[in-house]
């Protein structure tokens, strides 16, 4: 099987850049947010994702409410639990998120599903297709 790549670069070549090297290969928002400069909440993310790639990982799952975190090299192969507003949906970090965020994996809004029509309905408004 192939190896991924992000824009020319395997994730193991992104490993071994510095933060400041990766920012230049990331979409112009990521690399905003890194230029200037990630807040404590975000380092700490960063030191614990770092320990726990250097452990093997495994099933842990890293929770977090940090849903505009920055989906960075070291993050790929493990598991997070970020925050949808309810409850913390486990998200799998694939070679192909990193440059994305973490909330845009976790969705905050459930899909509508309508039943059958009220009590009061009119009769023309009681039309249900078959499908």
């Amino acid at each position: 099987m192939e190896e991924p790549t992000y824009r020319g670069h395997s994730i193991d070549e992104m490993l071994d850049m510095s933060l400041d090297e990766v920012a230049d290969v990331l979409p112009a928002r990521a690399r905003r947010k890194l230029r200037r400069g990630l807040s404590e909440e975000e380092r700490k993310l960063m030191e614990r994702a770092r320990e726990l790639r250097e452990e093997g990982g495994g099933d842990v799952v890293l929770r977090t409410h940090l849903r505009n975190m920055v989906i960075l090299p070291e993050f790929v192969g493990l598991k997070f639990g970020v925050h949808d507003g309810s409850d913390f949906e486990v998200v799998e970090v694939m070679p192909e998120m990193v440059g994305h965020y973490l909330g845009e994996f976790a969705l905050t809004r459930k899909r509508v599903t309508h039943s059958g029509p009220g009590i009061g309905a009119t009769r023309s408004s009681k039309y249900v297709p078959l499908k």
